[in-house]
């Protein structure tokens, strides 16, 4: 009678473990199907951030072409108005001098 009731409860433990074993298991690939949720997450936001850095990059370029534009045209404009104050100061003191 002792070894019937030792066999039920083996066969019981054995039941358990069995049932906690496969709980184990459906814990384990829930987590794994959540990484790779994140993991997807993951990739799509490295592809956004690049697109985003891309679009920043392109206007930097826009604006350095932009500004390299602009500082020649300063240059001209700087170059016309020492050339006119050049000539304004010179009429000036040709103007005082001669007379």
């Amino acid at each position: 009678m002792d070894s019937e009731w030792t066999d039920k409860r083996m066969n019981d433990f054995v039941g358990r473990v069995g049932r906690f074993e496969g709980d184990v298991k459906e814990r384990f690939d829930r987590v794994d199907r959540e990484f790779d949720k994140v993991d997807l997450r993951f990739d799509r936001f490295e592809g956004d951030v690049k697109k985003g850095f891309a679009k920043v990059d392109g206007r930097f370029d826009k604006v350095e072409a932009d500004s390299k534009e602009l500082g020649g045209k300063i240059d001209k404009m700087t170059r016309r108005l020492t050339g006119g104050l050049i000539t304004v100061v010179g009429a000036v003191i040709i103007k005082v001098f001669l007379s």
